[in-house]
């Protein structure tokens, strides 16, 4: 092992969610949508199959879990349009919202600050009674 580097201790991911979770304001499927409403960037990060299985969110941007972090960092020359600023208000969200809060604390870690997620997902927001449009 290099002299200088210190090996973390392991920790399980349960705790790291805990802690990611603590660095979030995470918001409510409602609150999300009104967000959506007022111009905020709901980005959905489920893979295909479960976007083919129980639909999409009408307005949210589809960017699978693999590819987000390059296409939303403003840095990027691999970055969507949308992803213009670090001033983004950008709400993820994933099938339960587990994946979610630590999609959205990476991207808090490229400096989109306001980033977050839905609490409990798409789930969550389909339960809701919230927008949802099959997917053809």
């Amino acid at each position: 092992m290099d002299e200088g580097v210190n090996p973390q201790t392991p920790r399980s991911v349960d705790e790291i969610l805990s802690e990611a979770r603590g660095r979030l304001s995470r918001v409510s499927p409602e609150d999300a949508y009104t967000r959506l409403l007022e111009g905020a960037l709901l980005v959905d990060i489920r893979y295909e199959l479960l976007r083919r299985r129980d639909g999409v969110i009408p307005g949210a941007l589809i960017v699978e879990r693999n590819e987000l972090e390059w296409r939303l960092d403003p840095q990027c020359e691999y970055r969507l349009p949308e992803a213009a600023h670090h001033d983004l208000d950008v709400l993820v969200v994933c099938n339960e919202g587990y994946a979610s809060s630590l999609a959205a604390l990476s991207l808090q870690d490229l400096g989109l600050h306001r980033a977050t997620d839905v609490i409990g997902g798409f789930q969550a927001w389909a339960a809701a009674g919230l927008p949802v449009d099959p997917v053809p």
